[in-house]
């Protein structure tokens, strides 16, 4: 099930230094939280990237300009980018590290899956409808997820878990089989924000069926980024970029005083492309996709993109979602929600919740961009025009 995932990247960051990401090895961001926090977001869909890469057209650094400091680490089942610029004196990048690699593990111990003892799966073979305590960080992750159940009446919902895996795409490991329509009306009955309550004093959540199991692959990555972020805030840092399995979070700009420039994948299967460039300066960006993980029975493809309302994978034509936000827990979120909803209802939607959002939609003509005007504006260039001018505001489509 750890497939290649959808990605954004920063631009302008030298291929030859020794701090680059690895971005052409396979990372199944949804699929592979901690070991695999993600691997459950291939619950809803495997986590759409971020490369980090070269990009023509990218400006020259000042010469004054201090160099930007970067690291790489792995969490959650694939890697993380931290970009700072210009941090303030007196502040170790060694304590940073720590601080940050510490809150890291600290969030796995609390949301994998894959982590026998972590505070979710406790509570995922608890059968008790007594409320289970938690810690408040999973209470506000379940509460964020809830909010967004709601809002899209149950199109992104952590309690998918059962189908995911029932159709190959969970921990277990991909059986490429259809299921059995018995087995997926089984598997829905246990699925549905509805049965998932959570308390903030104490922290705790309850189930309203024994056997239900939440995954928050699809949230848990973004709140990730954010809790760095409120790290390197803490410190005084005011310029950032970070990046973890393809979840974005910027801070002011650049070392040179340029905007931090973020590359999306082109929804190809074979290989990686960028489809396009934006500018980003305090915004989140996050990433769906339906192209990277799925498997083919008798001519037609499954994707791991599973609608929880159907207990079936989508089958419509939006591949891919970008989503722009103030925090990246909500991108995050709304990206695997829009992804579910599909084309006809993901811009609609995006607007009523004041949300700036890039739609790829596969049509017999080949892939067309859907955006909202405030996307649209950030938007800089394409990989083969090399940064040339942004697509106009107010523009929804283009091919």
């Amino acid at each position: 099930m750890k497939s290649e995932t959808p990605r954004s990247f920063p631009l302008c960051y030298d291929p030859t230094s020794s701090d680059r990401p690895a971005a052409r090895q396979s990372r199944s961001a949804l699929a592979v939280f901690l070991t695999a926090i993600l691997a459950p977001r291939a619950i809803l869909f495997l986590d759409c990237a971020v490369w980090f890469t070269a990009l023509a057209g990218c400006r020259q650094a000042d010469a004054t300009a201090r160099p930007i400091a970067s690291w790489l680490g792995t969490t959650m089942g694939t890697q993380y980018t931290v970009r700072i610029a210009e941090p303030p004196d007196g502040v170790g990048l060694p304590l940073l590290k720590h601080r940050i690699t510490s809150r890291l593990d600290a969030i796995n111990r609390q949301m994998s899956t894959y982590l026998p003892e972590s505070e979710i799966s406790r509570f995922n073979r608890v059968e008790s409808p007594d409320w289970f305590p938690v810690s408040a960080d999973v209470v506000r992750v379940v509460a964020a997820a809830l909010e967004v159940s709601r809002s899209t009446a149950g199109a992104f919902d952590v309690t998918v878990g059962p189908l995911v895996n029932l159709w190959g795409f969970g921990p277990a490991g991909r059986s490429a089989t259809v299921p059995a329509a018995e087995a997926v009306a089984a598997c829905r009955s246990r699925v549905g924000y509805g049965l998932l309550q959570v308390r903030a004093d104490p922290p705790a959540l309850r189930k309203r069926r024994a056997d239900v199991h939440v995954d928050l692959s699809a949230i848990a990555k973004g709140f990730a980024v954010d809790e760095v972020a409120r790290i390197l805030e803490r410190h005084r840092v005011r310029g950032y970029l970070i990046e973890i399995g393809g979840e974005v979070r910027t801070c002011g700009r650049k070392s040179d005083g340029g905007l931090w420039r973020v590359g999306i994948e082109r929804p190809v299967v074979d290989g990686r492309a960028i489809a396009c460039v934006i500018e980003l300066e305090g915004q989140s960006l996050a990433t769906s996709g339906d192209y990277r993980n799925y498997f083919e029975q008798q001519g037609r493809r499954y994707s791991h993109a599973i609608d929880p309302r159907t207990g079936r994978p989508v089958e419509h034509g939006l591949v891919s979602v970008s989503v722009l936000a103030s925090d990246c827990m909500t991108a995050d979120a709304w990206a695997t929600a829009l992804m579910v909803l599909g084309p006809e209802a993901a811009l609609p939607m995006a607007r009523r919740h004041g949300l700036d959002v890039l739609c790829m939609i596969r049509t017999t003509a080949g892939v067309v961009e859907r955006t909202t005007p405030g996307f649209a504006a950030r938007i800089t260039g394409s990989a083969s025009s090399g940064g040339e001018p942004p697509i106009g505001a107010g523009s929804e489509a283009r091919r």
